[in-house]
């Protein structure tokens, strides 16, 4: 469905214009260039996109899962540039909250919300998941928020955060419980995993193997021991 993609900006677009043509096509689950929507990051983050950013195809079809079911709000787990929240805000209903570790990026995730007018529905937190509280909300999304943690130095986005073997398996086992302790009912997404296995609680819903990694939709349906 999203393969087909419109056209880019021109050279000589204006920014505000090409915003708004941008949130028109989401709106309207219409294709879209991924580095259409990424010049409105800062420069590094831009070109972090391919890496760490979720897709907007992605994102596209997560608002659809998240509408169909009738999922009114969605915390990102490790948020990094807003673009997910964002993206998915214009593409759907449902209200994001980010919770990012870096505050750079907290930053640039608020302001890419301004830039295209949803800060009535996107928010960011400023913290390490397992350290603050985690936002409550209907629905998680994890786009295998802790792999940073194994990827080598050069390939790290920054030095700015805490990241080693002993984090990512602190962070994964974190994940767990905290997916453990939500209510029944709670839904949780996952693009490219998120490390770890779901707890026996959780039911899958929804797969999308065409992507360019595995989407997934599960939603919690008991409490086991």
């Amino acid at each position: 469905m999203f393969r087909q993609l419109i056209e880019e900006n021109s050279p000589s677009e204006d920014p505000q214009a090409a915003a708004l043509r941008i949130a028109s096509a989401l709106r309207a689950r219409r294709p879209l260039h991924d580095h259409d929507f990424d010049r409105f990051l800062p420069p590094d983050l831009r070109l972090a996109s391919g890496t760490y950013w979720t897709p907007l195809e992605v994102a596209t079809q997560a608002a659809v899962w998240l509408d169909e079911a009738g999922i009114t709000s969605v915390v990102d787990i490790g948020s990094g540039a807003g673009k997910f929240c964002v993206a998915g805000a214009l593409a759907g209903r449902c209200r994001f909250t980010g919770l990012e570790q870096r505050n750079r990026l907290v930053f640039a995730g608020r302001q890419l919300a301004r830039q295209f007018a949803v800060e009535d529905r996107v928010e960011f937190v400023h913290g390490i998941f397992g350290e603050v509280p985690t936002p409550m909300a209907e629905a998680y999304y994890f786009f295998n928020s802790f792999g940073e943690n194994l990827f080598e130095r050069d390939d790290r986005l920054d030095d700015e955060a805490e990241l080693s073997d002993e984090r990512y398996k602190r962070d994964i086992d974190r994940a767990v419980v905290f997916l453990r302790s939500v209510p029944v009912g709670t839904y949780v997404l996952t693009y490219n995993g998120f490390g770890g296995r779901l707890p026996r609680d959780y039911e899958e819903l929804r797969i999308d193997r065409k992507l360019p990694n595995t989407l997934r939709l599960s939603r919690k349906v008991s409490r086991r021991a």
